[in-house]
């Protein structure tokens, strides 16, 4: 009798230390939106005893299960709501440190959900809370599952949340019911915003591409080739990702534009199967669960790298993703990424925004009376509403002027502006003699493209993110071969190749022989992977759209400011060449012209 009082009295403890775990968990979970959104060091600590507590707690539900089954009455949703809630901070974790691995995890733990049907039993507890949860899960598997380009199981995943939102709206007759229709309605339409170009298997099935430059993050088969120099010296280490457009498609607070660039600065994430710290050994069982040892990898909260087997890591930049925010948003955030750039390092804004237009008649402040781009719809400014400033004395409070970013170019500063007012940033002055490179999108398109980029998202972003699936747009073509695509991937790689030996040529020439072709800022950013992308990617859109016969004017091309060299590089008849033989490939010749257009 004193035998099972002591194992009662053992599995009282055991429940009571359950509670004290799930308790302090959700505290610490819930302080996690109170921590400040820019820095580095200010949010790692609270993250690292978050993610302690979560070990513990996963690892005492695994060992004492069938006490908590018994004694406790642990049900299947509640274990679901754990491994959400682990699959939430590995999320947050990928958004505070751009480490493409921790997004793997959190997709690890959510497919874990599905897989044990955690929630299959919530519509029978008769709890509309419990069915809210697992619409949320859904969501949140989705997003997880967009950026790691499954989209097969995207649109499964949308079929079940279809089914379930349906099952909530029938039995509970919710109020929220519109809003979740709504949020059904905007992953529907950013699924297919985002298929600009469908890549057919053999069997005509559309699939997606990892290692094969269409679209897809940066690996070792995509990163473009470089002649190093001593004088290629900065690396990026700082982005900001800033998502404005008004009509554009969105999901979750990622624009189209955003989601594609956000892909286009990281590299491809490390298969799990082949991580000594992969957690996959503990989900093949019937029931297994992540194994604990998972929570937290790479040596978490460290500093901004992690640790694998005593080396450190930091595979991609830091970056921060803004969505419509208030200027002063952007400010603190601009000032955040360049007070922690290290030495040697860059920092990038990317903006995709609508133009805020002025009509000063004679302007003489480049910096602020030729507009700029707008960073939220706000309408309650001062006269009334719209984004434009035409015929006032005063500025556009919600928009970012030039001006605005004069006092960051003290440090190295790239900057991408993708917008109907682009071209004002050209004037960005030099004052501190600091590396500055503006990549400008073109200010129009034909109009036979201009609602579905408004939409669809930028054709200059897309040109960024994936050059030939741009390129087979503006050329409508709408599907591709596989064994095609591949082909005609070999002649995008080969002018990607090629543009980059005219680069360091061009180094080379003004080196040897004083012939100064290209601004040194290049030449310094010229050593990134992200940012030599980016420049050889600007180089392809300029030369295709330049012979595309629908792109007639300059406003219809893309800028850069300092001015990249023409006849040794933009108008090399070598690049225009490889262009021709790839809209040959695709049987879209007609669609170019034989050489440069006249503006």
């Amino acid at each position: 009798m004193v035998k099972m009082e002591s194992t009662e009295e053992q599995d009282r403890k055991l429940v009571l230390e359950f509670c004290h775990l799930l308790e302090k968990s959700k505290q610490l979970f819930n302080g996690l939106r109170d921590l400040p959104q820019y820095g580095h060091r200010q949010w790692q600590a609270y993250f690292g005893r978050t993610f302690d507590v979560y070990t513990k707690l996963w690892k005492f539900q695994q060992q004492h299960r069938m006490v908590l089954d018994s004694k406790y009455g642990l049900k299947r949703w509640q274990i679901g709501e754990i491994a959400s809630k682990i699959g939430q901070l590995y999320y947050h974790y990928y958004l505070r440190t751009s480490e493409t691995n921790y997004l793997n995890e959190a997709y690890q733990f959510y497919a874990a959900i599905r897989g044990r049907a955690y929630y299959s039993r919530a519509a029978k507890e008769d709890r509309p809370d419990l069915m809210v949860k697992k619409l949320r899960y859904y969501a949140r598997f989705i997003v997880v599952c967009l950026l790691l380009k499954k989209m097969k199981l995207v649109r499964e995943l949308v079929t079940e949340l279809e089914k379930q939102i349906q099952e909530y709206t029938n039995t509970y007759e919710p109020e929220d019911h519109l809003e979740w229709s709504l949020v059904l309605e905007e992953i529907k339409g950013f699924i297919k915003a985002e298929a600009a170009v469908a890549v057919l298997h053999a069997d005509s099935n559309p699939i997606i591409l990892s290692h094969s430059g269409s679209g897809s993050r940066l690996s070792p088969l995509t990163t473009p080739p470089c002649e190093r120099s001593p004088h290629m010296t900065l690396s990026l280490q700082e982005i900001l990702i800033v998502g404005s457009a008004c009509e554009q498609a969105k999901f979750s607070e990622l624009t189209m534009d955003m989601f594609r660039m956000l892909q286009t600065l990281e590299r491809e994430p490390t298969e799990s199967a082949t991580n000594p710290l992969s957690m996959a050994h503990g989900l093949h069982g019937h029931d297994a669960s992540p194994a604990a040892s998972r929570i937290p990898p790479y040596g978490v909260p460290g500093s901004k790298g992690y640790q694998e087997n005593g080396r450190h890591f930091r595979d991609n930049p830091h970056k921060y993703l803004l969505y419509k925010p208030s200027i002063s948003q952007l400010m603190v955030f601009l000032a955040s990424g360049v007070r922690e750039l290290p030495l040697g390092g860059a920092l990038l804004l990317y903006m995709s925004a609508d133009g805020c237009f002025s009509t000063t008649k004679h302007p003489e402040d480049f910096g602020y009376e030729l507009g700029g781009v707008a960073t939220c719809a706000k309408r309650d400014s001062v006269d009334g509403g719209g984004l434009s400033c035409r015929g006032k004395s005063y500025k556009e409070n919600h928009c970012l002027y030039p001006g605005d970013l004069y006092p960051f170019t003290r440090r190295p500063m790239f900057i991408v502006i993708d917008s109907d007012n682009s071209f004002v940033f050209q004037h960005i002055p030099r004052y501190f003699g600091q590396p500055l490179v503006v990549l400008m999108s073109p200010q129009d398109v034909p109009s036979a493209f201009q609602a579905d980029v408004q939409h669809h998202g930028s054709l200059f972003t897309l040109f960024l993110h994936s050059p030939l699936t741009a390129l087979c747009y503006i050329c409508n073509v709408g599907d591709v071969p596989i064994h095609h695509w591949e082909r005609c991937q070999t002649y995008v790689d080969r002018f990607i190749t090629e543009a980059s030996r005219l680069v360091t040529r061009c180094r080379m020439d003004e080196i040897e022989q004083g012939i100064g072709c290209i601004d040194s800022s290049y030449v310094q950013f010229f050593g990134d992977d992200f940012l030599r992308t980016l420049i050889l990617r600007f180089v392809f859109c300029d030369v295709v759209l330049r012979l595309h016969r629908g792109f007639r004017g300059r406003h219809m091309r893309p800028r850069c400011e300092p001015q990249l060299p023409a006849s040794e590089l933009l108008e090399h008849p070598s690049l225009s060449h490889i262009v021709f033989q790839l809209a040959s490939a695709l049987d879209v010749r007609g669609h170019f012209s034989e050489g440069p257009e006249c503006d």
